[in-house]
C-alpha cells in the first residue's frame, strides 16, 4: 500500500453549481474520472491533491484536512 495514493474522496459528495467543485474534496466530476482510471499516474493525483487543496479554504479546508488524515491512517499510509 505504501506505493498507492488514496482517493482524496471523503464521502461528503455535492458539486458546487458556481465553481464545479465538490464541496468535500473540491474536485471537478472530471477530475474524479481520472483518478478512477487504471492508468492515472501517481505524480497525476499527487499533483491533483496539491491543485485541491489549494483551491479550498477556512472550514472546508480544515474539515478535508482531517478527514483525509483519517482515511490515511485507516489505510496505514504515512504521511
Amino acid at each position: 500500500m505504501e506505493n498507492k495514493v488514496i482517493s482524496p474522496c471523503i464521502s461528503i459528495c455535492k458539486t458546487d453549481p458556481l465553481t464545479g467543485y465538490c464541496y468535500g474534496c473540491a474536485r471537478t466530476n472530471e477530475e474524479k474520472k481520472i483518478w478512477k482510471k487504471e492508468n492515472t499516474t501517481k505524480e497525476w493525483k499527487n499533483k491533483n491533491l496539491e491543485e485541491i487543496s489549494s483551491r479550498m479554504k477556512g472550514w472546508q479546508l480544515e474539515t478535508f484536512k482531517e478527514s483525509y488524515e483519517y482515511k490515511l491512517k485507516k489505510w496505514n499510509i504515512i504521511i
